[in-house]
């Protein structure tokens, strides 16, 4: 049993080791690319766990992608090392995720998604007035110009594969847990968790908070790879905008899934992004799809062809073979 429950975390520990080697064997730009990879990625695990598991639908997890960079920028003006500073922005992220949940989760489903978009405009805008950020104009992370560029990109790498690998880590131990079973009932229905016993809000925090950490990571982990610091863009909503297709394409409710929809985006983007306009368009369609026809992404088609696989072909089974009951 303990194998069973140990060996898809092995696993992962190999394939991290192996990924993490690839600076030694790659191009620069793979290297970027592979970075950006893995911050979709990253983003669509947190908000796949907050709205695919504990049914919080949130359209301003960007503040705290946006957060965690501008707090890291704030700590190397005040003399911090510049990578010490990203990760302690992140947690500090992460204590504004904590403070916002007793306001933002008295709320519920359009209330809580509308309130946290109304939120994080507001950081953006306060953001914006700090002198250090020059408004719209944005700054840069200049301590890292001070490193050197090969060092500078595997670093950010690095930093983007690592808070992947924990953020997957904690996702699946939490999931795995008494808390995980909380937040699956509260996601299908809270009235009724609440009903058995399950403490919804004290739950619902510990995964706002998780997946909001999650975001900040992303968040300096973009600011290390990018050094740029744009209100407009490490505060825009198409983050959220992002996570949202990726987890639903992936599907929301599989703990694999919104990975799968990071990588697809990732190839769309890739492949397809300088299309611009019609680029954009072109994923609005693919979510209509998958909301109207395939609401539980690509994970579903994938469960329910291994389910049609594994039904019995023996032609003695079927329905028309069976002994007709004689009429009394």
């Amino acid at each position: 049993m303990k194998r069973s429950t140990h060996q898809p975390i092995l696993w992962m520990l190999a394939l991290a080791l192996v990924l993490a080697s690839l600076p030694l064997m790659l191009g620069a730009n793979t290297i970027d690319k592979l970075t950006t990879l893995f911050i979709f990625m990253l983003l669509a695990t947190t908000w796949g766990l907050l709205a695919g598991q504990a049914g919080l639908v949130s359209v301003g997890q960007q503040a705290f992608f946006g957060l965690g960079a501008y707090f890291a920028l704030r700590l190397v003006d005040g003399g911090w090392s510049a990578y010490p500073a990203l990760f302690a922005g992140a947690v500090g992220a992460a204590v504004v995720a904590w403070v916002l949940s007793f306001f933002v989760l008295r709320l519920k489903e359009g209330e809580f998604a509308i309130a946290t978009w109304v939120v994080a405009e507001v950081i953006r805008i306060l953001v914006m007035l700090d002198p250090i950020v020059q408004g719209e104009t944005g700054t840069s992370l200049l301590a890292l110009n001070q490193v050197d560029p090969e060092l500078r990109r595997n670093l950010g790498f690095w930093m983007a594969l690592g808070s992947l690998v924990f953020m997957l880590g904690v996702t699946a131990w939490l999931l795995r847990s008494a808390v995980g079973t909380a937040t699956r009932a509260i996601g299908e229905d809270d009235e009724a968790a609440a009903s058995l016993g399950v403490r919804v809000t004290p739950t619902r925090r510990r995964v706002y908070v998780l997946a909001s950490f999650g975001a900040a990571l992303a968040g300096v982990a973009w600011l290390a790879s990018a050094i740029t610091f744009l209100p407009r863009t490490n505060f825009g909503v198409q983050w959220s905008v992002l996570m949202l297709f990726m987890a639903l394409v992936g599907g929301l409710r599989s703990q694999w899934g919104p990975l799968v929809g990071a990588l697809l985006l990732f190839v769309l983007q890739e492949s397809l992004g300088h299309l611009g306009a019609w680029y954009l368009a072109g994923l609005g369609a693919v979510a209509m799809v998958f909301a109207l026809w395939l609401p539980r992404g690509l994970a579903g088609v994938w469960d329910a062809w291994r389910a049609r696989r594994h039904q019995p072909t023996d032609p003695s089974l079927s329905i028309t073979n069976l002994p007709r009951s004689s009429t009394p």
